[in-house]
C-alpha cells in the first residue's frame, strides 16, 4: 500500500449525517463520540432547522457544520460516507444525491417503502458503482453469527425447515420515541406501513440471509390495528407467512408485545437454535439429550458493529455483503410489499419468477 493510502487509512472516516427524524440517530452520535479515532462527523443535514439546532448543540457541532440543503452539504464537505437517518420514504432522495457524487451510503432499515423505490436505489448504486447498504441492529448479534455457522455453514441441524422471527416492542408511543420519529412511523407513505415494515423487515432480512437470498414462492399476511386511537393510519400488528420450496418462515412483527424483543428461531430436520437477543443462544443438535445454552463466538472485526463495517465499505476494503447487502434488502422489500398487498386483499401473493 502506498504511503498516501496508509495515511488516509489512519485518519478517522469523515462522515456526514443525512436526516435527524429517525430516533436511532442518537445512538449513532453516541457511538461516534466513543470512537474519535475511527470516525468523525463533519456535517449534518436535515430540512428542519429546529432539529438541526437541537442535535448540533447536543453534539457540539458548529453552525458551519449544519445544513438544510442536502446537495450543498455534500458538495461543500465532500464526506467519505453518509449515514442516513431520515424517514424510509426519503432514502431514495439521499441515495441518488450521494451515489451521483460517489459517496457510499449507510441507511437505517428498511431499504424503501416499496419495490419501485428499492429498484431505483439498486439502480443508482449500480450506475455510479457506489456502495449502498442497510443497517439493522440484529446484523451485529453474535447469536445470529453462531446460528449462521451452526445451521447454515456446518448444517449441524440438517436442512432448514422452519424459521420464526419475533420482533417489536410495546409501541412507538408507549416507549416514548421522539415526536418527529413517531410522526412518520404513523404515516403509511413515509413508513410503508406500521409494525409490518418497522419490524417485519428484521425477520425478512434474516430469513433471506439463511435462504442464501432465495426469494420465497408465496407470501401471506394478516395485519390489524389493535390501538386505533394511537395508530390511526397504520397497522400495529402483523403476521407474515413465507413459503419456500422446502421451508417455511413466520414473521411476527408487533407494536403490542409486553416487552421489547428481537428473537430468531431456526429449525432444521434434526436440530435447532433459538436466539433471544445479542448474545443469548439455546441449541439442540443431533445426539444431544437436552437443549443447551451456548456462548456465541465473537464476530470477526469487520462484522462486530456498524461503524467497523461502514469504515471497511467506505474505504474499499470490501463490498457490502450478507445481511447488509442490497441484494438481500431488495428481496426484503419484495416480501414486505407482497405482505402489504396480501393483508389488503386477503389473498396469498405468489411472487413472480
Amino acid at each position: 500500500m502506498a504511503a498516501g493510502a496508509q495515511s488516509q487509512e489512519a485518519k478517522p472516516l469523515r462522515v456526514a449525517v443525512a436526516g435527524l427524524n429517525h430516533g436511532h440517530v442518537s445512538g449513532f452520535f453516541n457511538s461516534a463520540r466513543r470512537r474519535p479515532a475511527d470516525i468523525a462527523i463533519v456535517a449534518v443535514w436535515d430540512p428542519d432547522s429546529t432539529l438541526l439546532k437541537k442535535y448540533g448543540e447536543a453534539n457540539q457541532l458548529g453552525s458551519d457544520a449544519l445544513y438544510t440543503d442536502l446537495e450543498k452539504m455534500l458538495d461543500a464537505v465532500k464526506p467519505e460516507a453518509v449515514t442516513t437517518f431520515t424517514d424510509t420514504y426519503s432514502h431514495l432522495r439521499v441515495v441518488e444525491a450521494c451515489t451521483a457524487r460517489h459517496i457510499p451510503v449507510m441507511m437505517e432499515k428498511p431499504l424503501a417503502v416499496d419495490m419501485k423505490q428499492a429498484r431505483a436505489i439498486q439502480q443508482a448504486s449500480a450506475k455510479y458503482n457506489t456502495p449502498v447498504f442497510v443497517n439493522y441492529e440484529t446484523t451485529w448479534y453474535r447469536s445470529h453469527g453462531e446460528i449462521w455457522n451452526l445451521l447454515h455453514e456446518q448444517k449441524a441441524g440438517g436442512e432448514i425447515r422452519r424459521m420464526v422471527a419475533m420482533d417489536g416492542h410495546q409501541g412507538p408511543k408507549e416507549i416514548n420515541v421522539q415526536p418527529e420519529f413517531f410522526a412518520w412511523l404513523n404515516d403509511p407513505m413515509r413508513n410503508g406501513a406500521g409494525a409490518l415494515f418497522d419490524f417485519g423487515c428484521y425477520g425478512a432480512n434474516l430469513m433471506t440471509w439463511m435462504m442464501d437470498n432465495q426469494r420465497p414462492l408465496k407470501v401471506t399476511a394478516l395485519t390489524q390495528t389493535d390501538k386505533p386511537e394511537i395508530y390511526t393510519h397504520v397497522d400495529d400488528e402483523a403476521t407474515v407467512l413465507l413459503e419456500y420450496p422446502k421451508a417455511q418462515g413466520v414473521i411476527q412483527a408487533s407494536w403490542n408485545w409486553p416487552v421489547s424483543r428481537k428473537d430468531f428461531e431456526v429449525y432444521g430436520a434434526t436440530g435447532y437454535a433459538i436466539a433471544t437477543g445479542g448474545d443469548n443462544l439455546r441449541v439442540r443438535l443431533p445426539g444431544e439429550k437436552a437443549e443447551e445454552t451456548r456462548t456465541p463466538a465473537p464476530l470477526k472485526a469487520q462484522d462486530a458493529d456498524y461503524i467497523s463495517y461502514l469504515i471497511g465499505v467506505a474505504r474499499g476494503q470490501f463490498k457490502p455483503y450478507g445481511l447488509s447487502s442490497l441484494e438481500n434488502n431488495v428481496i426484503v422489500i419484495e416480501i414486505l410489499d407482497a405482505a402489504r398487498e396480501s393483508a389488503r386483499t386477503g389473498r396469498t401473493i405468489t411472487l413472480q419468477k
